[in-house]
Order: structure tokens, then sequence, then C-alpha cells
């Protein structure tokens, strides 16, 4: 960290500059910005510190419900929902897995273009379209990993589809997981649920 002496900003180049050289607009600016800074991390720490605390209890019920019956749990921990006594609220704890393919997708790929390349004149031009954008990145250049898997809902009677299909359940690999929390508010007297938002952007 560059110590900036008393009467000195530091700019984007990382050069000092007085700050009676500067103009009061881009001053005013600064000053704007690090107060909204400063209370968003404020409120991060907050929300990692709600986070773990719910986390904590939540595991800590689960564990005190299983201890009545006499079960002690082990392993990774599943996904739970509790619901308060009146249904009026309920708490989702999910686990998602990160997954990602290896390289037998590119033979799952070479496999299905071989069927498209034969059933071009035939084939329903809605499924090519199905096809290609399954294998289409989105802007960060990552495949779109439910649409590849959708594939795989299509009973196509062609040994190489069944063995690109099989590629592809091959050559997911799990690289990780996520543990979820949402917390959700009954919709009056209805049987629907809508979620109380924990991020700015859905307040």
């Amino acid at each position: 960290m560059t110590q900036v002496p008393d009467g000195y900003k530091e700019d984007g180049t990382g050069a000092l500059r007085p700050v009676d050289a500067i103009k009061k607009i881009d001053l005013l600016r600064d000053d704007l910005v690090m107060e909204i800074v400063n209370k968003a991390k404020v409120k991060r720490d907050e929300l990692v510190t709600l986070k773990a605390e719910i986390y904590g209890d939540i595991e800590s019920f689960v564990d005190l419900s299983s201890e009545q019956y006499g079960v002690k749990r082990g392993g990774k921990k599943g996904n739970v929902t509790l619901t308060s006594f009146d249904g009026k609220y309920k708490i989702i704890k999910a686990n998602a897995d990160n997954v990602v393919f290896d390289e037998r997708l590119q033979a799952a790929k070479a496999l299905i273009d071989e069927c498209l390349a034969d059933w071009s004149k035939g084939a329903h031009p809605g499924l090519v379209t199905i096809v290609n954008d399954a294998f289409r990145t989105d802007q960060k250049g990552e495949l779109r990993t439910n649409r590849v898997l959708a594939l795989r809902r299509h009973d196509i009677n062609d040994i190489r589809w069944k063995n690109a299909m099989d590629a592809i359940a091959d050559s997911l690999q799990v690289v990780g997981s996520k543990t979820y929390i949402r917390v959700y508010e009954r919709i009056g007297q209805t049987d629907r649920y809508k979620q109380i938002p924990l991020d700015i952007a859905a307040v």
C-alpha cells in the first residue's frame, strides 16, 4: 500500500497529486464513491456474518432433530426445507454442484455432428438449432451446462447419438459445490411463496 502524504491524493496511475490541484467536482465525486463503498463494505460484512449464523443455526437444528431418532449425521449434508408453524415462511438450504465437462465432450460433439450431417435433409430444423445452441458458449466463453445436458432428453434411435449421450454423461466432472440459503414468505392465503431478497438488485 502506498503511503499517501497529507494534502495529496493518488490518481488512477498511482501518481500523487496535490489536493489543491484537483477540481472540486472530482473531489466531491471521490468523496461520494468512497462513502458508498464504505457503506457497501459494512453491509457485505454483515451479510457474511448473517450467512455463517444461518448455516450454523440450520445445521445445529437438523442435528438436534436427527438425534430425536438416535441418528447422527455424517458426510456431506444435504438439502433442507424448514417451515414456520403457521406456514407463512420457509427456509431452503440447498447444495448445488459446480460441474464442468472434460475432453470427452469433444467426442460427443463429433458424434452429434456426424448424426446431423446424415440427418440434415430429413431432420427437423428445430433439432439442429437445439444442438448448435447447446454447444454455443456464453459471454465468458463457457458452455451452458444445462443446455448440453438437455440433449439427453431426446431419445433418438441412432447408435452414434446414444454413444454421444453416454460421452456427455461420462464427461461430467464435479469440481466443487456451493450451498445456498433462500428465505421465502407466503403470498397471502395462497400456496405460493415469494423469496425475501438479500441482494440489492432484487430489493
